[in-house]
């Protein structure tokens, strides 16, 4: 049985919410596909907050220029304008929704600043922005009824209609739908649309230790680039500088905001290092200090370094902080006596599907959205709570975009599409294979393609993800698909388009460092990649 909507989202974040409610309010039929339950994103995650220009101190040109700056040579300048310039209007849909930001005792917004932004610029609800924001969106969606959401429902791959070009066949001409799997029934559905919109974050899980939610397994960015889309600039993958050691390997998050509110960075013998890493100390740029604590922790072989903002009253990092005082407190830690052991994780993709302005793909009625794309904001470098601003402006864009391509398209009835075939049965002792297959991949990911690079470990890396991605092909594919297949099918997909990126770029820039060629270029280039 086949599903007919207008308009199909993959993924239920900021991205994917903001842009569905706004198509089904043009009066299109829209379909939201979440492989988990709906609040399950990299938003629902995010603490910082939204960069936005709101105070009379502030200008969008400061803004911009925070934001090129961070990005090493590698933001799309007019881009960048257009996602700053719009922010402002995009926040106040959100704040019409329903959200609250958080205010000071006078009623203006308590704005904070995180590094990388010369001035207080951060839109928060304390150290919930994101759960904030989903669950304004989640009830605004609730409450349109051209709005289906399937949970538990896994995008496996794009279905696109090809037209005949004389004795050859000429490339996917325009989407038509998706196959997605129902996790609960393990049956493939097939859903058929003139639009897809891959809002589905980003690939954090391709490494050993990230700060984002299982989830984050690089589905649409693979999805496209099996599509025959072009991703581009994915070697760039930030690391948080500061998530909160463990020994169990645990990571939690801890906001970029507590260094805004003057949290020192320290080494194990108490030192602000910071200083000499940069001139704006612990508010450089994340990539900068990713890398100034691996270093700290490699000449001292220290498994972390410390985290100070014991200079704050207990009542303040309480108010400000709620969230992190109270997992700390949970480890047996106390934000305002104790110093913080922290560390780096990989916490954000700044590459992606490469998109227009108006959210589109090469690919006629394919859009990305969020962090699955690249638009160009981003550059070598994310700018901090660059993000969410991303993601309701260009769900925006690409709403408007949506509907003057329906429009555009002729009337006609619907021919039908094929129905997935299943290959297979199910073995419970791949099942196992598939996992420790998991496990390789993400330890290969962080020993060769972490914060510091060589081109002998990307070269390493590139051979032993080439070999895992043969044994998906060769041997795993012939079982009936299930989540833990599909993933690892996505991040060893994804993985091998990081290294491959990574390669292209024979110099160091922004979160890209590598020791054999330390020195940036004096032209930056995209790097890209693209299915023969």
């Amino acid at each position: 049985m086949t599903r007919r909507f207008d308009v199909l989202v993959v993924g239920s974040g900021i991205a994917g919410l903001s842009f569905a409610l706004k198509v089904a309010r043009q009066g299109r039929s829209v379909a939201i596909l979440t492989k988990k339950n709906k609040a399950d994103s990299n938003t629902n995650w995010a603490q910082g907050g939204i960069a936005v220009v709101t105070a009379q101190t502030d200008a969008f040109a400061k803004h911009v220029k925070d934001t090129l700056v961070a990005g090493d040579g590698l933001c799309t300048e007019k881009v960048v304008r257009e996602i700053v310039r719009e922010g402002p209007a995009r926040v106040q849909e959100l704040v019409d929704l329903g959200l609250t930001f958080s205010r000071d005792k006078s009623g203006a917004y308590d704005l904070g600043r995180e590094g990388g932004h010369s001035e207080r610029r951060i839109l928060h609800v304390k150290d919930m922005t994101g759960k904030a924001i989903e669950d304004a969106l989640l009830q605004a969606i609730a409450n349109e009824p051209l709005v289906a959401l399937f949970e538990h429902f896994f995008a496996i791959d794009v279905i696109t209609r090809r037209r005949p070009g004389g004795r050859r066949r000429v490339g996917p001409d325009r989407v038509e739908g998706l196959y997605a799997l129902d996790v609960r029934d393990g049956r493939v559905v097939t859903f058929a649309a003139p639009v897809v919109m891959l809002a589905s974050g980003g690939a954090g899980q391709v490494y050993l230790y990230s700060t984002n939610p299982d989830i984050a397994t690089g589905d649409g960015i693979a999805m496209a680039y099996r599509a025959g889309v072009e991703v581009r600039n994915l070697e760039f993958i930030q690391f948080h500088p500061t998530t909160l050691y463990s020994p169990d390997n645990a990571r939690f998050l801890i906001s970029e905001a507590v260094r805004g509110e003057g949290a020192i960075l320290r080494n194990l013998a108490g030192e602000a290092f910071m200083p000499a890493y940069h001139p704006q100390a612990d508010l450089a740029p994340r990539d900068i200090v990713a890398r100034a604590i691996d270093s700290e922790m490699k000449k001292s072989g220290a498994p972390h370094v410390w985290l100070d903002i014991t200079h704050r009253t207990p009542a303040f990092l309480r108010n400000r902080f709620p969230q992190i005082d109270r997992i700390c407190r949970q480890h047996g830690l106390d934000l305002a006596k104790d110093l913080i052991p922290v560390v780096p994780a990989a916490h954000y993709t700044c590459g992606g599907v490469a998109t227009t302005l108006a959210a589109e793909t090469s690919l006629p009625g394919l859009y990305a959205c969020g962090e699955v794309a690249c638009t160009g904001l981003h550059g070598a470098n994310r700018l901090a709570s660059n993000s969410l601003l991303e993601a309701v402006v260009m769900a925006h864009r690409g709403a408007a975009s949506v509907q003057r391509y329906l429009e555009g398209l002729p009337a006609k009835r619907p021919s039908p599409l094929p129905e997935w075939v299943d290959l297979g049965g199910h073995d419970s002792d791949e099942r196992v294979v598939v996992s420790h297959n998991w496990n390789e991949l993400r330890h290969t990911m962080w020993d060769y393609v972490g914060i510091m690079r060589t081109t002998k470990r990307l070269e390493r890396a590139r051979s032993r993800i080439a070999t895992l991605a043969r044994e998906i092909h060769d041997y795993y594919w012939n079982f009936s698909v299930d989540p833990q297949l599909l993933e690892l099918r996505n991040l060893t997909q994804v993985a091998e388009l990081i290294v491959t990126c990574a390669l292209q770029r024979r110099e160091s820039r922004g979160l890209h460092a590598i020791a054999d060629h330390p020195r940036r270029r004096m032209v930056a280039r995209a790097t890209r990649v693209r299915a023969d």
